[in-house]
C-alpha cells in the first residue's frame, strides 16, 4: 500500500483522531449534487470509500462541511452536517482538488 494520500484526502495533521481520516467526496442523487467530508478508518477494514458505500449494514452516510446543489439549478446550500440515504446515491467520486489561493 502506498503512503501517498488519495485525491481529496485531508492532511493527517488536520484530523482529530489518529485512527481515522477524513476524505472529501462528491455524491449525486437524482436531484442533488452533494460534496462534503466522510470519516474513514486510517487503514485496513473500512478504510476505502468503496467499503463505506458497499456496507450493507449501513443505510446512511454521514457527511460534514457539506455543500448541496440542486441539479435543477436552484441556489446551493451549505450545512455543517448531513446524512444521505445510501439507496439514493447514483454515483460517488473524489472531487478534483481546488488550487490554493
Amino acid at each position: 500500500m502506498s503512503d501517498t494520500p488519495t485525491a481529496g484526502a485531508i492532511p493527517e495533521e488536520a484530523t482529530d483522531n489518529m485512527e481515522h481520516r477524513r476524505e472529501r467526496i462528491r455524491l449525486e442523487t437524482a436531484r442533488h449534487r452533494i460534496e462534503g467530508l466522510i470519516t474513514l478508518a486510517r487503514d485496513g477494514y473500512r478504510s476505502r470509500v468503496s467499503d463505506l458505500l458497499n456496507a450493507s449494514e449501513r443505510d446512511f452516510l454521514t457527511l460534514t462541511e457539506v455543500k448541496v446543489e440542486p441539479l435543477d439549478g436552484g441556489p446551493p446550500e451549505e450545512h455543517p452536517f448531513l446524512v444521505v440515504a445510501r439507496r439514493h446515491i447514483v454515483f460517488a467520486v473524489s472531487p478534483p482538488e481546488e488550487p490554493e489561493g
